[in-house]
């Protein structure tokens, strides 16, 4: 079976749930990087004590989890400890992910990731890289409406990553996610239909 991987990426707040939900209308198997991350984050899983030695037992919520809205406040004030975090976070998230693709038996699989360019999946794990763009206000839209987060508190997560340049100077496809929702629909369906001629071809 002749399999294809897309990478799926592009900065908080810009839309990638959208795009992977078309994808997944599509016919596309979806991992979502969020999710592994917090899979691996749980009591007794791989990224757990470590997080617990960097950060501290007061990141934990009385039933023994990681408060993750906590410790997501503090890695993003604090660069050192974002970088911290992540060295922790990205090789568990890595190692999930590859099982979860091996396992797979779909002739399309997304792997959805805002670090999959800075956490080496693109590289070793995926055939195209997809990048999802959108304005600064409207992720901080977004960040506010979904994440209940204070416009102070979406600028400054918003802030933290790489500007969205990097990724699209990376990509195979940009998917621009600043109109109207079928308008994004559209470039996502033109995208797909190139990738299946190029798998028949």
């Amino acid at each position: 079976m002749i399999r294809k991987v897309i990478g799926l990426t592009g900065n908080i707040g810009v839309g990638k749930s959208t795009v992977l939900a078309m994808l997944r209308a599509l016919g596309a198997d979806v991992i979502d990087a969020d999710q592994v991350a917090h899979a691996v984050m749980r009591p007794g899983e791989a990224a757990y004590e470590g997080i617990v030695a960097a950060f501290g037992a007061d990141i934990l919520a009385p039933d023994g989890a990681i408060d993750r809205a906590q410790l997501g406040a503090r890695a993003f004030r604090d660069p050192e400890a974002l970088q911290r975090l992540e060295a922790i976070v990205h090789p568990a998230v890595f190692v999930r992910t590859k099982q979860r693709l091996t396992a797979s038996q779909a002739p399309v699989v997304v792997i959805e990731a805002i670090k999959l360019l800075e956490a080496g999946l693109s590289v070793t794990l995926c055939d195209a890289v997809w990048v999802v763009t959108a304005t600064r206000e409207q992720q901080v839209e977004r960040l506010m409406r979904t994440r209940s987060l204070s416009r102070a508190e979406a600028e400054l997560r918003i802030d933290a990553q790489p500007p969205q340049e990097d990724k699209i100077k990376r990509a195979d496809v940009v998917i621009d996610n600043r109109g109207a929702l079928a308008e994004t629909g559209a470039q996502v369906e033109a995208a797909w239909q190139a990738l299946i001629y190029c798998k028949r071809e």
